[in-house]
């Protein structure tokens, strides 16, 4: 046990990135990991319970303003990481973390961890959905998608707040805009369904982006020149695979089987 701990402390006191070792949340992965595990705790269990002799509240304005923000906030960090790092500055093939001070690196390090605290806030989509009753909604692939996405981000925050491994916050950031949009759209009323015809697509273009962030990380199996650490190669790379196997799962369940029903 002592030689286990003294690893840990190993690890989290000398190959972490020490511009955000005294940033809230940021000093342990345990506050974050109980937050992930108390969220899947609420939704599954204390949410559905606390509402099951409750109408439904409808929350019409409270989602249309919560659907804006989380667009304008993913358009921001979408624009910010963009025109300092990956339509500019940064290599597609391969990026080396800056671990310096400099502007850009740390404007990449900021841009990171507000992306990680908007994990957090991202966890209003399934309260949301069960102060309305939409428990149908509270799915598999939605629970395991929000209760994971804090804990992987921190690690990232952590170790390498730039790089590499910033494409996948990239892509995200860029398809929540999207996502939000619709949200926002249909949170305004049924006389707006005419226009979100596309819904199916936005699918696809998650799934899209699951294809592109595995690619973009396993390539550096084959050439690693910036040698960005392997073990983000595969953490990435397997969140990926993971992602784009549940939502291809849940586009055949949704679309093509609905299809052929």
């Amino acid at each position: 046990m002592a030689n286990i701990y003294s690893a840990w402390r190993n690890l989290m006191d000398n190959h972490s990135d020490k511009r955000t070792s005294d940033w809230f949340l940021m000093s342990s992965p345990f506050p974050t990991m109980t937050l992930c595990l108390f969220y899947v705790y609420i939704v599954k269990n204390v949410g559905p319970k606390l509402m099951e002799n409750q109408k439904p509240f409808k929350l019409r304005k409270t989602l249309i303003v919560y659907n804006l923000f989380q667009a304008v906030l993913s358009f921001y960090l979408f624009f910010e990481e963009g025109r300092i790092s990956w339509l500019g500055r940064y290599s597609w093939r391969c990026q080396p973390i800056d671990f310096s001070q400099n502007e850009f690196a740390m404007r990449m390090v900021r841009g990171s961890y507000i992306y990680y605290i908007s994990k957090f806030i991202e966890f209003f989509d399934t309260f949301f959905f069960i102060l309305r009753k939409r428990f149908d909604q509270v799915s598999t692939l939605h629970v395991i998608h929000h209760g994971i996405m804090p804990f992987s981000v921190w690690w990232g925050v952590k170790f390498m707040p730039g790089g590499h491994s910033t494409f996948f916050a990239f892509l995200n950031t860029f398809v929540h805009v999207v996502m939000y949009t619709y949200y926002m759209i249909a949170a305004i009323g049924p006389e707006m369904q005419k226009y979100l015809w596309w819904k199916k697509y936005l699918t696809i273009l998650q799934m899209i982006q699951f294809v592109l962030v595995l690619l973009h990380s396993m390539q550096l199996l084959f050439d690693n020149p910036c040698n960005v650490p392997m073990s983000f190669v595969y953490f990435i790379g397997g969140h990926a695979v993971l992602f784009l196997v549940l939502f291809a799962n849940f586009y055949n369940r949704t679309y093509s089987r609905r299809k052929e029903q």
